[in-house]
């Protein structure tokens, strides 16, 4: 998982997650709220799907705080080009294009997400996740039942003569310590996993791997060097090419 300021730190309980998380997930229609418990409401998620083979698995990738889906285009686009899947590039709720809510748990993003991949026909799919969206990613494959198979420019919009902030400031101010921190959860994900640690970050110690291990237990851990936590705007190259092996 990746994300803009290197002084933000991703608690996960003990664990610090801030790298690029991928997992291949069938994601199933169904509440993410507790049983008995009401279902969280979904809004309807800005995206950006490029068109490819639809027999494959789609690539599907959540941006960081603050982020939003255009962070991704030029890798899209070229994953798109190389692999011939579908390659989805999303806005999470409050960021980008996509409507604000009160709710930003990690809950009500894997929701939008449960709602919004059938629809498009993208299940099962390959989820990347930066920061954030990689949370978002774990969280939505501890969820499911089966088996599986980037900042202030973009954040600025000129409104009546005057920019105002596109983000939901408001909302990511009230749930800071939500995000920053990661739902307890005590199933683990059987599937394939890669988390890509950046070689000149610290976000991820050794210390942290029994957790990730513990909840992804066929988790894969690789280290791209001279990358920090931006793997992939520091090495795109070396970053697709991780992805790339991940789906072979």
């Amino acid at each position: 998982m990746l994300s803009w300021a290197r002084a933000w730190r991703l608690p996960f309980g003990g664990l610090e997650l801030s790298r690029v998380c991928f997992s291949r997930v069938p994601v199933a229609p169904s509440s993410s709220g507790h049983r008995g418990a009401e279902p969280r409401r979904s809004v309807p998620l800005s995206y950006t799907l490029l068109d490819g083979e639809a027999a494959l698995p789609a690539l599907v990738f959540l941006h960081g705080l603050f982020g939003c889906k255009t962070n991704f285009n030029s890798i899209a686009k070229a994953l798109a080009r190389q692999t011939g899947r579908r390659v989805l590039t999303v806005d999470a709720r409050n960021h980008g294009d996509s409507p604000h809510s009160p709710d930003m748990s990690y809950e009500a993003m894997s929701q939008d997400l449960q709602d919004l991949l059938p629809q498009l026909g993208l299940v099962p799919c390959v989820l990347i996740g930066h920061s954030m969206g990689g949370k978002t990613a774990m969280l939505l494959a501890l969820q499911r039942d089966m088996a599986v198979r980037q900042f202030l420019l973009t954040n600025l919009v000129e409104v009546d003569g005057r920019f105002v902030w596109r983000v939901n400031l408001d909302a990511l101010a009230q749930h800071v310590d939500e995000i920053l921190a990661f739902p307890p959860r005590q199933e683990s994900y059987p599937g394939p996993t890669l988390f890509l640690l950046g070689g000149n970050s610290e976000f991820v110690p050794p210390s942290h791997h029994p957790e990730i291990r513990r909840l992804f237990p066929v988790a894969q851990i690789q280290t791209v060097p001279d990358a920090g936590h931006w793997i992939h705007a520091d090495r795109p190259q070396d970053f697709m090419a991780a992805i790339r092996g991940f789906l072979a």
